[in-house]
């Protein structure tokens, strides 16, 4: 069954287009107060923080100071020239006496 002739051929009333008018409107204002909505949750989400722990800042300033710590260029140079040619000889004794001083140092025991 077909249904031809609804509106006799005559155009929409004019309720109509205003009911279309105000539902827009409607849906447009919904949408100007969503996207309010997300610049706010936004904003509040920018909001963030940060705190170091007392071992990081002391490690900050480790680091801070050995990049101004000088360097013997000289002496690094000589040093790795003579590892690479396999004359540098380690003294294991003297080695592992400068590790023992340098944790009794760290850590607060003696050695």
């Amino acid at each position: 069954m077909s249904i031809n002739n609804i509106n006799n051929g005559s155009p929409k009333a004019a309720v109509d287009n205003q009911k279309l008018s105000q539902q827009q409107q409607a849906l447009n204002n919904g949408n100007a107060q969503q996207s309010n909505a997300q610049k706010a949750a936004t904003i509040g989400v920018r909001q963030d923080s940060v705190s170091l722990t007392s071992s990081a800042q002391q490690l900050s300033q480790v680091q801070k100071k050995g990049g101004e710590a000088p360097v013997n260029q000289e002496k690094v140079d000589r040093l790795k020239k003579a590892i690479q040619s396999g004359e540098y000889q380690i003294n294991p004794e003297s080695l592992a006496q400068k590790i023992s001083t340098l944790e009794s140092e760290l850590f607060g025991t003696k050695a």
